[in-house]
């Protein structure tokens, strides 16, 4: 890859972060905090919150495998999206991703004024990392690669996404936040391999934690005090830490859910290929599948009626009369497929 200082926007490498008042003092035995222009009438969430989380990246480092400070920690994923395009991309830039992918990474594109070039899958939702690199030119920054990938739900190889990592001289990122599901082994564990790689994870998925909101990103020590520069300063709330705590000392409920998950999932795509309106389930080694369906718009909406709620993808490109389904309880996927053995394809 090219020296990182080359890929950085100018003006970020050379800004100064804005300096917290938790960023300041990092000692331990004050008991008077009289320097953040806080309320000083305790309710638990009068004071600022960690600005980099530490407690809780000590948790997630030994579980994820990664050190401590290869970990930046997000408002959702979607900051560990954006972020990136506000490091690494002025005007003149591009980014170069697969499609169909993850809406979010066309939205902080064109949100950031940054063009955004999309390379099809193949029939089989496969990609060629020719193709992808073909795409890219003197002024590409960023590659986006989703695997296990959104809407698809397969994994690509690792040797196509290695590839791209040893040839592409910007940033690779790689976001794995359904790879708790596959049993691919993950690109974070390759971080001190792949200067230019960014992995993207999240507490959304199996984590069962959509609602705190926090996501992370697996980086280079250069790349991470990058974010942490860029960042808001107090970008994840105290209750989004203290919950996330609480989950990640209880692994063996997050073990329960993906097993059973998983369970579900053979079930789902075994029963739901056998029904009369699909045409096909694409292989899927995440906690959702896509199929194509025989009308996905009326399928959609005649479920809607029923009370149950499916993605449908029929008007995203390469995934005409699909719907997504997620793998729900085993309640709720039998309930799915009651419903659609009683649709009426004259319908």
């Amino acid at each position: 890859m090219k020296n990182l200082q080359e890929l950085v926007r100018p003006n970020i490498w050379a800004l100064k972060p804005y300096s917290c008042a938790r960023d300041e003092f990092k000692g331990f035995k004050a008991d008077v905090f009289i320097d953040a222009n806080e309320n000083p009438y305790n309710n638990n969430v009068n004071r600022y919150p960690d600005p980099l989380q530490d407690k809780v990246k000590a948790l997630i480092a030994p579980l994820k495998g990664v050190k401590v400070e290869n970990i930046f920690l997000g408002n959702g994923s979607d900051e560990a999206i954006d972020l990136p395009f506000r490091i690494f991309c002025p005007g003149k830039d591009n980014v170069v991703a697969i499609a169909p992918t993850y809406g979010m990474y066309e939205v902080c594109a064109e949100t950031n004024d940054v063009e955004y070039r999309k390379v099809l899958l193949d029939g089989n939702y496969d990609f060629s990392p020719e193709a992808l690199l073909a795409a890219c030119d003197d002024n590409t920054k960023i590659i986006f690669i989703c695997s296990p990938n959104n809407p698809t739900g397969n994994v690509f190889q690792r040797e196509k996404i290695e590839k791209v990592l040893r040839e592409f001289q910007g940033i690779v990122i790689v976001d794995e936040a359904y790879s708790d599901f596959s049993s691919q082994r993950p690109f974070r564990m390759d971080l001190e391999k792949y200067p230019n790689l960014i992995v993207l994870n999240t507490f959304s998925k199996a984590w069962g934690a959509a609602g705190i909101r926090l996501g992370m990103a697996f980086a280079s020590t250069d790349i991470i005090a990058l974010f942490n520069k860029v960042k808001y300063p107090y970008n994840v709330n105290i209750l989004t830490q203290e919950k996330a705590i609480e989950i990640l000392n209880n692994t063996t409920l997050l073990q329960r859910h993906i097993s059973l998950i998983l369970d579900e999932r053979k079930t789902l795509v075994s029963a739901f290929a056998s029904l009369p309106i699909c045409v096909k389930v694409y292989p899927t080694d995440a906690n959702f599948f896509l199929a194509k369906v025989k009308g996905a718009d009326k399928i959609y909406r005649y479920l809607v009626e029923k009370g149950i709620v499916v993605r449908n993808r029929n008007r995203v490109v390469l995934c005409d009369e699909c719907i997504r389904v997620t793998i729900g309880t085993k309640e709720e996927n039998t309930k799915l497929l009651s419903a659609l053995r009683q649709y009426r394809l004259d319908e």
